[in-house]
This record gives C-alpha cells, structure tokens and sequence, in this order.
C-alpha cells in the first residue's frame, strides 16, 4: 500500500480519543487489550465488522484508548504521523534516538503507531566550551579512536574535552569537541631527551624520576598543560 493509500484508509478509521494502530504477525484481541489497558469487546465495538478470530496482517484498527504517556519533565508531547521514526524525529528536534528511548521506556521503536503519544526530550545541552579546538559533528561510522587519529590527539584528549559524551553511544548529528593537539617539541630545541607520556604520569613525577624540577620541565615545554597530560604526548625532559 502506497503512502496516500495508507493515508486515505487512516483518514477513514473514526477514532476518538483513541489510537490507530496497525496489525502485525502474533496479535490477537485479547494481547492488545491487555497492552493497551482496554478490552476485547470495547475493541470490536470500536470496529464494527472486525472478525476477532481472523486478523489481517496489515489492517488498521482503532483502539479506543490511547496510550498513556509518561511523564516528560523539560521536554514536550509529539503525536506520531505517518512515515515518523525515531532517527527522524530525533533530527527533527535536535535530540538523539538514545534520548528518546529513555524518555520512552516501553515504546517500540519500530512498533510506532499513527496518533501514539510519545515524550520528546529537552535537546541535549551543547557540548562544553572548546577552546583551541573545534567542534566536530558525529557522521555514521566515527568512534573516538578513528576521530584521535584522524585529527592527530590522543582518545584520552577526545574524552577529557567532552564530560557526560559516552564514547560507546555517538550519534549522528551529535556535536564533539575536538581538541588542539598538544604540542610537540622539536629535537633539535631540547636540550635533553624526548619522553613520551605514559599513563599515570604527572610533572611531580617525571621531575623526581629525571632528577629535575617542575618549573624546569614547563620551561623547555612552551604551551604545556600540567594538569591534562596525554597519554603519546612528547615532551623534553632537560638536562
């Protein structure tokens, strides 16, 4: 059935108060009664002509309840149309398919129903501040190990410059922040060696172990940051 079909059988279904719902493989009156906190006989009631004993794949009914949505602090009500999915509506709104799902527990996401009510979430809070860097907008297939070696940092920078981002959950259309890369000394300005950051490491500590002081080491490495080391990051250690 083609989109204007599916609408003009909808624009047939009267149903108020209630929601048009479309039946799938399994159901039976007596699952969507229960599902949807009415009954079997206020179903066929709402139908005339249904027959409860042969479904059809594919036809519209009216359940004369709707769904009852929970609660939605901060965010608002959105009615699903025709051709509506979570990915969609998502982008619609400025939010994430994850945040709908957890405003909206017990919806299926592929299950959505014409009329069914459903909790649209506060849009994300921006990603923090991103000084020196710049901010990136998440496309299918990133991950913080393919964005560090992309733009040349570290995955400890990515996940330092972005508080309350789950790496394990981007997605698409979210905004990162990416950072400045952290600066390298050149060889041939460094009076000592080159020693690479390991994890656990502090500028207290590489001034115990090399037998120097804090302030010598931020002195050879202009622009350091002494409270947010990366694991890979260079520095000169002097003399």
């Amino acid at each position: 059935m083609g989109m204007n079909e599916q609408n003009m059988v909808i624009s047939q279904i009267s149903c108020p108060g209630g929601t048009i719902y479309t039946i799938v493989p399994g159901d039976t009156l007596f699952a969507l009664a229960q599902r949807f906190n009415t009954t079997v006989q206020a179903i066929i009631n709402a139908n005339p002509g249904l027959d409860p004993n042969s479904l059809q794949v594919g036809r519209m009914i009216c359940i004369p309840v709707a769904p009852s949505p929970g609660p939605c602090p901060g965010g608002f009500r959105y009615t699903i149309r025709a051709g509506d999915t979570f990915f969609s509506i998502a982008r619609r709104f400025g939010t994430t398919v994850a945040a709908l799902q957890a405003a909206n527990p017990g919806v299926d996401p592929n299950r959505l129903q014409v009329g069914q009510q459903i909790c649209v979430p506060a849009p994300a809070p921006g990603p923090s501040p991103c000084p020196g860097g710049f901010l990136y907008t998440i496309r299918a297939g990133d991950t913080f190990f393919s964005l560090a070696s992309r733009f040349g940092v570290t995955v400890q920078a990515l996940t330092s410059a972005n508080p309350g981002v789950n790496p394990n959950n981007l997605q698409v259309g979210q905004q990162i922040c990416i950072p400045a890369p952290a600066p390298t000394p050149s060889p041939g300005t460094c009076s000592g060696f080159i020693y690479i950051i390991q994890s656990g490491d502090t500028l207290f500590s590489l001034a115990q172990r090399f037998g120097t002081t804090v302030a010598a080491i931020t002195a050879v490495n202009p622009g350091i940051n002494p409270n947010q080391l990366q694991v890979g990051q260079q520095v000169c250690i002097p003399d």
